[in-house]
């Protein structure tokens, strides 16, 4: 059953209600799957768990909330995702009649945004996603929870690994266990041997494993999401690829120590630059994306020299630098007292990096 807690809904309908009067708007409605968890604190509106637009949306005004559904969903989002509970009134219309648009604008009563192109909407989606970015004491708790479950299951999983499975399977097991904890992904990868150095973005495939393997894998329960990558290799690690496993973990550990509450998002990516330089892979941040924010999304923003976005206390990040062959990349949490990495390893054996003071346990490549 999906348990809540009243103080985190009421403070998340507190800054949507504080949102409503900076913009001077009657009522928001999010209907984005990524938003309807957030305010509903672990609620499902989705059907297909690939899309991003739900199935039923939450209207919230100035002194009332409404959830809005075809009667197809209504009965579940009472039952099961308890939103009566909250303080919503459950406002349905039939499946084959397509009442949603008057409905919304009827009970908003006036102007109002939504976070996706609604009729007769204003498009407030960059003001409702920072609303989400700094993590509630109970969101933390639940994140703590999600990222060690997904480092013990990511890397269960690439113990069972043996010479000659195909990639899909790893999946299909990583899968199951996932399934199993209540989870389920919205991105996972498994690269064989030399396709982890061709391939930034490794789709399973039916090929077999023979020497070593990667398993990388955004999970997701009641709508928060955590990204973690994990290496195995058959034997000892090559001197090469020890090395530029060792280089990249140091473009990491750069950029989880510039992750500070109050700066510019921008400021990590430089950090990652100079790290790159320094040891001699100036170029290799040209391949792949370094990461970004992350939370109710895969990635909120990915960060650039351009982000404009200041870091904010309780916000969490995913970087994942990486050198041809190679790649760190574990969810994190910036904090008034310095980045706390939330997936450390709990199997894996462990690289100890010490940065300004901060004391980081990387995963290291575990040797079968």
């Amino acid at each position: 059953m999906f348990e809540f807690v009243h103080q985190e809904i009421a403070e998340k309908k507190l800054r949507v209600r504080k949102l409503l009067q900076e913009l001077e708007l009657n009522a928001v409605y999010l209907k984005k799957s990524s938003n309807f968890s957030w305010i509903t604190g672990g609620g499902y509106n989705i059907v297909g768990i690939a899309t991003e637009m739900g199935v039923a949306g939450a209207l919230i005004t100035a002194d009332r909330e409404f959830i809005i559904c075809n009667n197809i969903e209504a009965p579940r989002m009472e039952k099961e995702e308890r939103l009566t509970e909250q303080g919503y009134t459950i406002v349905s219309f039939p499946w084959y009649e397509d009442q949603e648009t008057s409905i919304v604008k009827s009970l908003s009563g006036g102007k109002f945004g939504a976070d996706h192109a609604f009729p007769g909407s204003i498009d407030i989606s960059s003001h409702i996603n920072p609303l989400r970015y700094s993590l509630t004491q109970w969101e933390i708790e639940r994140y703590r929870k999600q990222a060690l479950d997904t480092a013990r299951i990511a890397e269960e999983t690439a113990l069972s690994i043996k010479p000659g499975d195909e990639e899909r399977a790893v999946i299909g097991r990583l899968s199951e266990k996932l399934w199993s904890q209540g989870m389920d992904f919205i991105v996972a990868f498994c690269a064989a041997d030399e396709r982890i150095s061709l391939f930034r973005h490794p789709i399973a495939t039916d090929k077999k494993i023979e020497k070593r393997a990667m398993i990388s894998v955004n999970s997701r329960r009641r709508g928060l999401i955590v990204s973690i990558t994990r290496f195995i290799q058959f034997g000892k690690v090559p001197v090469d690829l020890r090395k530029r496993y060792e280089d990249n973990v140091y473009v990491d550990t750069a950029m989880m120590t510039a992750t500070i509450p109050g700066r510019p998002a921008s400021e990590v990516f430089e950090a990652a630059l100079r790290a790159y330089a320094e040891k001699g892979y100036p170029e290799e941040y040209r391949l792949h994306h370094q990461g970004g924010a992350i939370g109710y999304m895969g990635r909120d923003y990915k960060v650039t020299a351009q982000t404009r976005e200041i870091i904010r206390e309780n916000q969490a990040f995913t970087w994942n630098p990486s050198i041809t062959g190679a790649k760190s990349e574990d969810t994190m949490l910036a904090t008034k007292n310095g980045p706390i990495v939330l997936s450390e390893p709990s199997i894996f054996p462990v690289l100890t990096i010490e940065r300004n003071g901060y004391v980081f346990k990387r995963p290291d490549i575990l040797e079968l």
